[in-house]
């Protein structure tokens, strides 16, 4: 086999993925596992340089609020909160010239509460509320509907909305009415 030619991916554990491509069968050796064919979408824990791909601030400095998007070839952009990710999500020709909606394996947010990543339309999103993100107001993410309400009350939320409702209009509106 010529290892030059195949995409492998080592899989340390399930939320780090390290890609690499080339001669690098010694990690092959030191890991265990190895990906050929396919890409699973798992969640890729930020390394400390990651930046937003929208705004550019480096993600590691916000853990509770990363959300990102996985590519099926296992490349992934990281963002410092899911309004930030709604942007790119909604014209990611403007982000990444080489990416498409249809490239997408996998999206993932951090729940509020439990600083949880997990899949969008697995959580409610809160939109004007008083909890600023690093960019200021932010998609609240919040797992459960009745969670949802609560933050609304607590928080002073203007409307909860879930991942196929949020619209592009949404991000341009003033998030705090």
């Amino acid at each position: 086999m010529n290892f030059n030619r195949l995409n492998i991916k080592f899989i340390l554990h399930k939320d780090f993925l390290l890609r690499k491509t080339g001669p690098f069968l010694v990690g092959v050796l030191l890991v265990g596992t190895i990906q050929v064919q396919g890409y699973e979408g798992d969640i890729v824990k930020p390394g400390l340089q990651d930046k937003c791909g929208v705004c550019g601030m480096l993600v590691s400095k916000h853990p509770e609020w990363i959300a990102e998007v996985i590519f099926k070839d296992g490349s992934y952009s990281t963002f410092d909160g899911s309004k930030c990710m709604f942007k790119y999500y909604f014209d990611i020709p403007r982000y990444n010239s080489k990416k498409t909606k249809s490239d997408i394996a996998s999206l993932f947010v951090t729940e509020y509460y439990t600083t949880t990543m997990m899949p969008p339309r697995d959580v409610y999103f809160i939109l004007g509320s008083d909890v600023l993100g690093p960019m200021g107001h932010e998609f609240v993410p919040v797992r459960g509907e009745e969670a949802a309400r609560q933050f609304m009350k607590d928080h002073y939320g203007k409307k909860i909305l879930r991942f196929n409702e949020i619209t592009p209009e949404d991000i341009t509106q003033k998030m705090r009415k």
